[in-house]
């Protein structure tokens, strides 16, 4: 049962993680050099090349920044893979992209689904992320055993695409819950509330959220160690605005996001986790 991983960063890690406390063989690559490290820790063998992990293993994970890099990878490897192989790819990008990726795949036999994780690579790594997956549906049930490791709640949308659309849903509902909580905040702070009280109340009442769970803890110690990195968010923020373009959403509240989170990467905070939000409507960067 070997499952190969294909990006071996935040999130990749995460589901190496899970994978390999789950009994699989797990084999991976990624350009980063610490990322061999990274994957031996938890247990995986780090191999050369994305080549390499396609010939070791007919399901793989793909994790991968954003759009450009999945494309390059299906490139590489779409003259390669034996029909039967299936791809699970978690990488939040375009969903055009995904039906594009997902038609050429199967005129080889093989099975592309866009394998969505809600939540972050913490998150992930415990269990307590979701899955939004679309794609074929035999292909989907033959991947339940991997899916069942990676988390207990698994959704299957319909067709290849609908993961990718569904996540992006998703996307605006987490990343806008995450910027109220950093204004509401800092307002409570800047009108001297002692915070630790304002989040507490905020937690008690009717305004409350899961981010509030997620990241209150983290805004209020300025602790910006990257689960999910900001400048990842302003990407989805992007394919969000995009994807609404096409189809004729009115993505309003999404169009500010996009122009505070810019001003995040702007300010130094692009490598932090999406938490520093925060640090924008303190008025800081990095120094």
């Amino acid at each position: 049962m070997t499952v190969g991983c294909i990006g071996v960063g935040l999130l990749g890690t995460a589901l190496a993680t899970r994978l390999a406390r789950a009994g699989f063989d797990v084999c991976g690559f990624d350009p980063d050099p610490e990322a061999g490290d990274r994957l031996r820790q938890v247990g995986g063998t780090f191999l050369s090349s994305v080549e390499q992990v396609a010939a070791a293993s007919n399901r793989m994970i793909w994790s991968l920044p954003g759009p450009a890099q999945v494309a390059d990878v299906a490139a590489r490897l779409e003259a390669r893979l034996e029909p039967g192989t299936i791809i699970l790819d978690t990488t939040t990008g375009d969903p055009v992209d995904v039906d594009s990726h997902a038609e050429r795949f199967a005129g080889r036999g093989v099975s592309y689904l866009d394998c969505e994780i809600g939540g972050s690579s913490k998150q992930a790594a415990a269990g307590e992320a979701i899955v939004i997956c679309g794609g074929n549906a035999d292909a989907f049930e033959c991947c339940r055993d991997i899916l069942n490791a990676i988390t207990s709640q698994v959704f299957h949308t319909g067709p290849a695409g609908t993961g990718t659309r569904m996540k992006l849903a998703l996307n605006i509902a987490i990343g806008l819950h995450r910027a109220v909580l950093a204004e509401s905040l800092a307002f409570a702070e800047n009108n001297g509330i002692d915070p630790v009280l304002a989040l507490a109340i905020l937690k008690a009442g009717p305004a409350y959220s899961r981010a509030m769970d997620v990241k209150g803890a983290k805004m209020l110690a300025r602790d910006f160690t990257p689960e999910a990195r900001l400048s990842q968010h302003l990407k989805d923020v992007r394919l969000i605005l995009e994807t609404g373009r096409r189809t004729g959403s009115r993505l309003p509240l999404s169009a500010v996001h996009e122009e505070l989170l810019a001003e995040g990467v702007d300010r130094g905070f692009g490598g932090s986790d999406n938490s520093a939000v925060i640090e924008l409507f303190r008025g800081n960067s990095v120094s």
